[in-house]
């Protein structure tokens, strides 16, 4: 038996290489806040505290340049230091059943340890493998929650994980993720302001109307805010597509599998639950505080809703509550013309109170009334001046009896 399965690696150096290895991965973020500390000493003392002479202007670049500030640095904070979400401690093997799928001797019975101990405590496996197995993460010894992923670098299995983001040394997840789409929106919107709001100046230094050391730092503030604010348009108008879809960008590149059609296939759009309820999900039910970087997402990032699944859930998604319509009953069958004669096969029915189908119909024997009508074998030799008219009236019993009326004109012919 391998017990060095059981307990997770959380980091595979110690000592200086791991210290050093700390320090690195927070290089991209020590970058940024140096950016944005400088910009603050660029636009607030350079631009608007030496070169901008209108009060009306500096104090309204100011006041809307500090609220985005604040709004972009709280983002970014939070991002960074939001704790990813860990895998419930009910996911985890105990060492009864971890010892039986160690030991087990084929994937068979390692997969029947699994989905027994998946039933008995109702974990939500709605996601699974290429064939059809639990997924189960090998380093952190639990059973893998819907949505969730092994992070190589936090060692640790994350709720909903997106990705790892350097740029904020931290995992996007679902502790995280409105936060990261708010630091995106917010970043863009700070950096058009800041170009927008200098390009007057930028114009006038081209034209050498512009004096003193500060225009140095005018001009590189605003080539700076135009560069990141183009790579953060397409990183923006990426997450907000995931967004509407409900998708992750793990998912986005590997679909999650589902059992659809009594078979397991990808379906990228399997927790899409419409383009409303899924800006819901990440930025939650109350209005006031969708664009506040707090945490208002809605679920546990344990149990998601599925598209093909509308039954009521946690998140409060809209779904309908209306019985199913009941089918109207069919029309009864044709009613036989009569139980002494041999009718041909129907072929449908047009009204069902109308007898037959629309299609055959019984036809009357005339037979005898030939016989009387044409009683002469020589039909050219009859004397048309005596024939009289034969007439069929019912009599009091209901039969048909027969009354000659005699001609009283000349035949033509």
């Amino acid at each position: 038996m391998h017990m060095s399965r059981m307990a997770p690696s959380t980091s595979y150096l110690s000592g200086p290489c791991s210290l050093c290895l700390r320090v690195a991965k927070w290089l991209p973020v020590i970058f940024i806040v140096a950016i944005v500390v400088w910009s603050y000493y660029a636009y607030v003392i350079q631009l608007n505290i030496l070169t901008i002479e209108s009060i009306v202007k500096k104090t309204l670049y100011l006041l809307v340049y500090h609220v985005l500030l604040i709004l972009f640095a709280w983002s970014y904070w939070q991002t960074i230091f939001t704790e990813i979400g860990y895998v419930p401690k009910q996911f985890r093997l105990p060492p009864a059943e971890l010892e039986a799928y160690e030991c087990a001797p084929t994937e068979g019975d390692r997969r029947e340890v699994l989905e027994r101990f998946a039933a008995k405590h109702g974990l939500p496996v709605s996601n699974r493998t290429m064939t059809g197995d639990i997924r189960y993460c090998e380093k952190c010894c639990h059973i893998k929650p819907d949505r969730c992923h092994h992070c190589s670098v936090c060692g640790e299995c994350v709720l909903k994980m997106d990705h790892h983001c350097p740029w904020v040394n931290n995992c996007v997840s679902f502790t995280n993720y409105k936060f990261f789409v708010l630091f995106l929106a917010y970043a863009f919107i700070y950096c058009i302001f800041v170009a927008s709001t200098t390009l007057e100046y930028l114009i006038r230094f081209w034209r050498s109307d512009l004096q003193g050391a500060g225009k140095f730092h005018i001009l590189f503030v605003f080539f700076v805010s135009i560069m990141f604010a183009i790579s953060l348009v397409s990183l923006l108008g990426y997450h907000i597509f995931l967004i509407l879809r409900n998708r992750s960008t793990i998912e986005s590149f590997r679909a999650p599998i589902f059992y659809i059609n009594h078979s397991w296939s990808q379906d990228k759009e399997g927790f899409s639950l419409g383009a409303f309820n899924n800006f819901l999900e990440i930025f939650g039910d109350g209005r006031r505080r969708w664009f506040v970087p707090v945490f208002t997402s809605l679920g546990d990032g344990v149990t998601y809703p599925l598209k093909f699944d509308r039954s009521p859930s946690c998140y409060g998604v809209s779904t309908s509550s209306s019985p199913p319509t009941q089918p109207s009953p069919p029309p009864p069958p044709p009613q036989p013309l009569s139980s002494s004669s041999s009718s041909p096969p129907s072929y449908g029915s047009t009204n069902s109170n109308s007898l037959g189908d629309g299609v055959s119909y019984p036809q009357r024997c005339i037979d005898e009334d030939m016989d009387g009508l044409l009683a002469s074998s020589d039909y050219s030799n009859t004397d048309w001046d005596n024939l009289g008219h034969h007439h069929f009236l019912a009599n009091r019993d209901g039969n048909l009896e027969e009354v000659i009326v005699e001609s009283t004109h000349t035949n033509p012919v």
